[in-house]
């Protein structure tokens, strides 16, 4: 009896081991989910062709380097903006319903660049640079460019902490990280029109994403 009271007062019970598991569960999910999407923002397979261009001069082990580098760059700036993102958007006293429906929009726009390129990406592997590339573009924007920015700062704003966004962060980052060290194997595998496949599959994929992003902005501005 005293339990069904304290019950019916609304009191807190410590919570069971099922009900930990669940919450894992989804935040797993909600990680998996958001790495999967920003991994396709990163673009790492259609960035290949433009790093080489850029590294082309250099040796194998200097083109690792400055890889790496870059990479580490991009992924701090994620990071800050995964934590600053939500202070931004209260900031600017911007809505979930305005972000989402923002959000859906830019990723459309990216998608369909991916499906339909406009060539130009591609033709600068003909193209040799002698000086060592710093942050810009190999870092910035190709990696942590404003559509994986804003990506990242509309996820904030959906998750109840911002350690989901950072841990699906890195989760992308990592197989980006590789598929860009071994871009010049792949470059050499998978050929242009190879890497134009991939590039557009990820594409399609990508349009799903902002389109449910969309239709979910929409749900929230109608609301119930």
């Amino acid at each position: 009896p005293t339990g069904i009271k304290a019950r019916k007062r609304g009191a807190r019970f410590p919570p069971t081991i099922k009900t930990v598991g669940l919450h894992l569960v989804v935040s797993m999910k909600n990680i998996l989910w958001i790495a999967f999407s920003l991994f396709l923002l990163m673009d790492a397979l259609g960035n290949i062709p433009i790093y080489m261009s850029y590294l082309h001069k250099f040796s194998p082990k200097k083109q690792s380097v400055i890889i790496f580098r870059e990479m580490v760059i991009a992924l701090g700036i994620m990071i800050v903006f995964a934590f600053i993102g939500d202070g931004i958007m209260q900031f600017l006293h911007i809505g979930k319903d305005t972000i989402q429906i923002a959000g859906g929009i830019i990723l459309f726009i990216l998608a369909l660049k991916m499906i339909f390129p406009v060539g130009k990406q591609l033709d600068t592997a003909d193209i040799s640079y002698e000086e060592d590339p710093f942050i810009v573009p190999l870092a910035v924007p190709l990696v942590a460019g404003p559509a994986t920015l804003s990506a990242i700062m509309l996820y904030i704003s959906q998750m109840d902490n911002n350690w989901t966004v950072l841990f699906a962060i890195i989760l992308a980052w990592i197989p980006s990280l590789i598929l860009l060290l071994g871009s010049s194997l792949l470059a050499r595998l998978l050929g242009k029109k190879g890497l134009f496949a991939c590039q557009r599959l990820m594409g399609l994929i990508l349009v799903l994403i902002a389109v449910e992003m969309f239709l979910a902005g929409i749900r929230i501005f109608i609301g119930p």
